[in-house]
């Protein structure tokens, strides 16, 4: 019977990252149009600006919820209480 070790690999990914003229410490990783994919946030930052950076992290979960489905507060107190949330 053969024997095989697992080999680690490491794969390295050049990106363009673009820092946010606000907030120091945090980079978008934009893809070749320069849409934005993804967020990187430096340790340091989090550390020294933990609310800022909370806050931050806030308005990215509030812009990519812009297209979704709005139900009045009403309606979500009757999906909550259907499903013993409530």
């Amino acid at each position: 019977m053969k024997s095989y070790r697992k080999q680690k690999q490491k794969i390295i990914i050049f990106v363009k990252t673009k820092t946010t003229n606000n907030m120091k410490g945090i980079s978008y990783i934009t893809d070749d149009k320069n849409h934005k994919k993804a967020v990187v946030i430096d340790l340091k930052a989090i550390e020294e600006r933990e609310e800022e950076v909370l806050e931050f992290i806030d308005v990215l979960i509030a812009e990519s919820r812009k297209g979704d489905e709005q139900i009045s507060w009403e309606e979500a107190k009757r999906q909550l209480k259907r499903k013993g949330k409530l």
